[in-house]
């Protein structure tokens, strides 16, 4: 028993009048699997036509044994006196695995049937993370000034998406899902399959976040032509595939996350955007360091001024000090004390006066009478006395610390 395609001109000729019965299958929409066809009687009698239309796989089925099958759309007469011809196209191999092996596990079918298949692409199938899944997001890296490396943020995402799926092996889907039901619907498959299809997502997540790919995490919609493929290369959708069916489309189409991690990305782009500032401050505050160094004439004042530049960059940085960026902060500010340090100098005592911000409290008087607060006289240009010597307040001639009577004029010394 077996099927032959009628020529053409038999579909309106003297042929076609012989035909018995027309079994075709009309309905077979997005939501329809499998539809099984046979008479009244339950016998499919011999030269009667099955109609196969685009996007339809036709199995013949006779007493629980596939007998012949088909994937090429056109008219068929069925034949008992022959053997079976499996005009399969790609199925080809799959029907003869079926025709010789297939037998319902064991049971016995009572009557004649022409089982049809949809092959057609089923579209419009959604599913949705039911809680967060953990995701390393590379676009915010976290520096370990420890190991001098960089590790991903771990964030807690929610998807949702739409994925489309074919049955890629009629054999198995049937002996596997439909059985040998008179009707076969997405329906009935839709909830296990959502449950696999996550569960694939999952596996995805965690390859797609791995430090080989380093997909961020607000642009996973974008990479339905990596994820397709690295379903291919990795069998992600194995489970899915043992069904007989496999996932033709899989679209991201949203990717949230949950509160914890958007603040965790708000503080890292409060931090990164006052990284970012206060280096452009410490430049600023270097070069101006420069510049008061090579201005001989004004340099104590220009000095006073990057004083005062230093407290607001400080006070611009405080709130952004316990960031993740806060290591890398305090090296910058060392840099900054290294660009004063060996900045140029004209009078050294006047970068000290600049740096440290005051100036000495203790009063003195010079031989030449000058009264004076630095260490050298500002008239004669003579430095300040040491601690263990005392001055004459006569004729201010200096004498030993331990002299009670000044030397050159006989004055009492203090």
């Amino acid at each position: 028993m077996g099927l032959f395609k009628a020529a053409k001109d038999a579909i309106g000729g003297t042929l076609a009048d012989q035909w018995k019965e027309a079994i075709r299958c009309d309905d077979m929409s997005n939501n329809v699997l499998m539809v099984k066809k046979t008479t009244p009687n339950g016998v499919i009698s011999n030269k009667s036509t099955i109609i196969v239309a685009p996007g339809q796989c036709a199995v013949i089925f006779d007493n629980g044994k596939v007998i012949d099958a088909t994937a090429e759309e056109g008219f068929y007469q069925f034949d008992s006196s022959t053997s079976p011809s499996f005009f399969a196209g790609d199925f080809g191999k799959t029907f003869k695995e079926m025709w010789e092996r297939f037998t319902y596990n064991g049971a016995t079918a009572k009557q004649q049937a022409v089982f049809f298949f949809n092959t057609k692409e089923i579209l419009d199938n959604k599913f949705g993370t039911p809680a967060p899944i953990p995701f390393q997001d590379w676009s915010h890296p976290i520096p370990n000034q420890m190991t001098n490396t960089l590790t991903p943020m771990r964030v807690e995402i929610k998807c949702f998406g739409k994925y489309t799926f074919k049955i890629s092996n009629p054999a198995v889907f049937m002996q596997e899902i439909a059985g040998t039901a008179d009707r076969y619907t997405k329906e009935q498959i839709v909830e296990q399959m959502r449950a696999e299809v996550i569960a694939v997502f999952q596996n995805l997540i965690n390859e797609l976040g791995s430090e080989r790919h380093k997909v961020p995490v607000l642009e996973m919609p974008s990479q339905t032509d990596e994820i397709r493929t690295m379903m291919d290369e990795m069998v992600f959708d194995e489970q899915v595939r043992r069904r007989g069916i496999s996932i033709v489309c899989f679209a991201v189409e949203s990717v949230t996350l949950d509160e914890e991690s958007e603040a965790k990305i708000d503080n890292y782009e409060f931090s990164s955007n006052a990284h970012l500032q206060q280096g452009r401050l410490v430049d600023a505050y270097a070069e101006a360091v420069q510049k008061a160094a090579e201005n001989k004439s004004g340099s104590i004042n220009g000095f006073m001024g990057i004083g005062m530049m230093n407290m607001a960059t400080n006070g611009m940085t405080s709130g952004a000090a316990n960031g993740p960026w806060q290591n890398a902060q305090n090296s910058q500010m060392d840099l900054s004390k290294q660009n004063i340090e060996n900045a140029p100098k004209t009078t050294e005592e006047q970068m000290k006066v600049a740096m440290v911000g005051k100036v000495e409290d203790t009063e003195w008087t010079c031989e030449c009478g000058s009264k004076n607060n630095g260490k050298f006289c500002g008239n004669c240009g003579k430095a300040k006395p040491t601690q263990d010597k005392k001055q004459c307040p006569n004729c201010k001639a200096m004498s030993d610390k331990n002299a009670k009577f000044c030397g050159e004029c006989g004055t009492k010394l203090d």
